[in-house]
């Protein structure tokens, strides 16, 4: 596999299948007979769009350049309509695109230190856990930080995945100071020479200042530590909580900086078109993106595949 990444076309088709019969079907059942494509037909295009959770704002724009697309065609059939339409939802994940090279910034700081945010029952454990395996596969050396310690299962969850990556844990006890377990972390992932560490937070969004101010604590202990650290502080969003996903992510960055976005439990939910419109609306890369419950499941995020994924109208396993 490519350095740090995880990437598997039909895996993104079979976990983005419901979302793509929510949209494709229904286009496809609004297109099939039309004679022309009037007014009324883009009006429809426009609703079915809002209803995959695309977003209001972000299914207009798509629906005039759409307009002004087809007004220089001359081909105006459902196929000419699908190839615009995908064309538009691209554009929309591309210009928000990360240009981190992984790769070369993991050479230059050791280790390289991410910070995972989001809010309880996201899966963000579990993507952790993924993630380092990712890692791990790449033949990088990572320790996890267990710093999530107000949430009682949170270690032995954590040290389950640990186990499965094949990683280093630095766990903590309830209640413990969660930048005393970072600052562990990270001592230990020095003294072990490891390429990457990532550090579990807590995620109780409704007592978000406390949170808040738990998050800045934990980053002024790293950079006594390390003073580059953290490197990167990704956001865990679940896909299948469609606009509730929003604003959690938009919370979060109102009191803290974010890098990245990772998007999971796509593979479970027909809400899947909520991708465009976090993309769109937060202006943050989305890095990875979660379409199974399986170990080798979290992928890294390609903004023309997903596109691709939504209207490729052949089966999974082609």
């Amino acid at each position: 596999m490519a350095f740090g990444s995880n990437f598997n076309m039909n895996k993104l088709k079979k976990g983005l299948s419901k979302t793509r019969e929510k949209l494709f079907g229904k286009i496809a059942e609004t297109m099939t007979g039309r004679a022309k494509l009037d007014e009324d037909t883009l009006e429809s295009l426009e609703e079915i769009l809002i209803s995959s959770d695309i977003g209001f704002d972000t299914a207009l724009d798509i629906i005039e350049q759409t307009r002004d697309s087809l007004m220089a065609e001359k081909d105006r059939s459902e196929e000419k309509i699908f190839e615009i339409l995908e064309r538009r939802l691209r554009k929309i994940l591309q210009k928000y695109e990360d240009e981190v090279e992984i790769k070369e910034e993991i050479e230059k700081y050791k280790p390289y230190v991410i910070l995972v945010v989001g809010v309880n029952g996201v899966g963000k454990t579990t993507t952790i856990g993924k993630l380092a395996h990712n890692f791990k596969e790449s033949g990088l050396k990572v320790v996890i930080g267990s710093a999530d310690t107000f949430r009682a299962a949170a270690n032995e969850q954590l040290d389950v995945w640990a186990d499965r990556a094949g990683v280093k844990i630095v766990t903590s006890k309830h209640g413990e100071d969660p930048s005393s377990v970072a600052f562990d972390t990270l001592q230990q992932a020095i003294r072990e020479k490891a390429d990457v560490v990532l550090i579990d937070t807590a995620g109780r969004l409704h007592t978000k200042n406390n949170l808040m101010e738990e998050l800045s604590k934990i980053k002024r202990v790293l950079k006594k530590v390390l003073d580059y650290a953290p490197n990167e502080t990704l956001l865990v969003i679940d896909g299948s909580t469609g606009q509730n996903g929003l604003v959690q992510a938009k919370e979060f960055a109102k009191y803290t900086e974010l890098s990245g976005l990772i998007i999971t439990k796509l593979d479970g939910t027909a809400k899947g078109g909520i991708v465009f419109q976090i993309c769109s609306e937060l202006k943050i890369p989305i890095r990875y993106i979660g379409v199974g419950e399986g170990i080798n499941d979290l992928q890294t995020f390609d903004p023309s595949a997903f596109a691709k994924a939504f209207f490729d109208r052949r089966s999974n396993d082609e």
